[in-house]
């Protein structure tokens, strides 16, 4: 048994063990459970890939006569102005002013909010255009103006949902191509996508949340956060394998950090064709390895991971519930898998080699001293299950 103050002592003294997820598998085969649970104290985990529900505030300052913004735009790029005076909420998936989206289907969505975050922290030159009604101590009406995000008093990524615990393997089952989130269907099964870092993903090494939480130190885009809040739809009741592994999305996580401090190649804009636009990032976490149970569950491998396969044509969009079978993250890495007899390609949103690529930077930043572990403040809920929407009369 450790404890965090321990595993943070060795990290200031620079005799911490750490090893990626990727590692500790053979690692504890060598030298079994008991032994590795002495000598590691830290495993990395990360995962890369579009998470829609991102975005950031951003504060600009007051300028000479001061402005109370009621509308905004960064690029074009609608913006939330319904807070305080120079404040505003810039969503990943808000599409630029102007843009036809699916009017002439399917739509391209060459350029929405998650390709202005992208911009912003690549440290882009970028137009701000605001609107106001006017008041007796904020009394412009309009400005516009350049900037960066140098210019910026802050620029913090406050995410709501990122890091999906699991989650679907889309196929389509109709007879036309389809144009989903999880990227473009072909009919008749032609091929199926999924979303993921498996045996590297957070979560996944940390099923029943109990070295993630409301604190927990992340590595977001290269900036140091910490996850604020359960994620929304987190939903830890559900279906597990005997592992504990869930076999639908179950957990969720919202995480902040100071962009001003991230890397641009970890920041992307994504246009998902017929879709919408979004913002792929990189995310790693530090799981303290306390005890041996907690070691133990990061050695889940690809094999022991199971994810639905569901049909995105209409079993996703009419909510019937239907799995058309599971398939384990090994299957689907291998770039093939069967369903009903049928040999089916299988490609990836997400990226494994920027995932461990990540999960390699986090534990160099822990062995040289400059990350440490944190003890969560709140636990996340195990139990939460996902409401529906209910369509009611008045």
């Amino acid at each position: 048994m450790k404890t965090y103050e321990q595993i943070n002592d060795r990290i200031e003294s620079g005799k911490a063990v750490v090893l990626t997820a990727d590692e500790i598998m053979d690692y504890v085969d060598k030298k079994g459970v008991a032994a590795a649970a002495q000598e590691v104290d830290v495993v990395t985990t990360a995962t890369f890939g579009p998470m829609c529900s991102s975005g950031c505030f951003l504060n600009f300052g007051h300028s000479k006569p001061k402005i109370r913004m009621s509308e905004a735009w960064v690029e074009d790029v609608l913006v939330y102005a319904g807070i305080a005076a120079v404040d505003v909420y810039l969503g990943a998936t808000q599409l630029r002013h102007g843009d036809p989206a699916n009017m002439y289907y399917p739509g391209e969505f060459r350029y929405g909010g998650g390709h202005v975050i992208e911009d912003l922290v690549a440290g882009k030159t970028l137009q701000l255009f605001a609107l106001s009604y006017g008041t007796d101590e904020y009394p412009r009406r309009e400005i516009r103006t350049y900037f960066t995000i140098h210019d910026l008093n802050q620029a913090i990524m406050v995410n709501p949902r990122n890091c999906y615990q699991n989650y679907n393997v889309a196929v389509n089952d109709s007879d036309r191509t389809i144009y989903t989130y999880l990227g473009i269907l072909e009919p008749g099964r032609k091929n199926a996508t999924y979303c993921s870092a498996g045996q590297l993903s957070p979560l996944l090494n940390d099923p029943y949340y109990e070295t993630i939480g409301v604190g927990t130190r992340v590595w977001l885009a290269g900036a140091q956060g910490h996850v604020y809040a359960e994620g929304t739809q987190h939903a830890g009741d559900c279906e597990r394998t005997g592992n504990g592994v869930p076999m639908e999305g179950a957990g969720t996580l919202a995480l902040t950090a100071d962009m001003k401090q991230m890397r641009p190649e970890f920041v992307r804009g994504v246009s998902l064709r017929g879709y919408g636009v979004s913002l792929a990032l990189g995310v790693g976490v530090p799981i303290p390895i306390l005890n041996e149970e907690v070691l133990q569950r990061t050695c889940v491998r690809d094999r022991d991971i199971l994810a639905p396969v569901v049909d995105y044509s209409v079993d996703y969009p009419q909510k019937t519930g239907r799995v058309i079978r599971y398939a384990n993250y090994e299957e689907l890495r291998s770039g093939e898998i069967e369903i009903e007899g049928k040999k089916v390609a299988v490609g990836s949103l997400s990226s494994y080699c920027k995932a461990l690529e990540i999960a390699n930077r986090l534990a160099d930043e822990i062995r040289r001293g400059e990350f440490l572990v944190s003890r969560p403040i709140a636990p996340l809920p195990r139990h939460a299950k996902m409401k529906p929407l209910v369509i009611r009369e008045k």
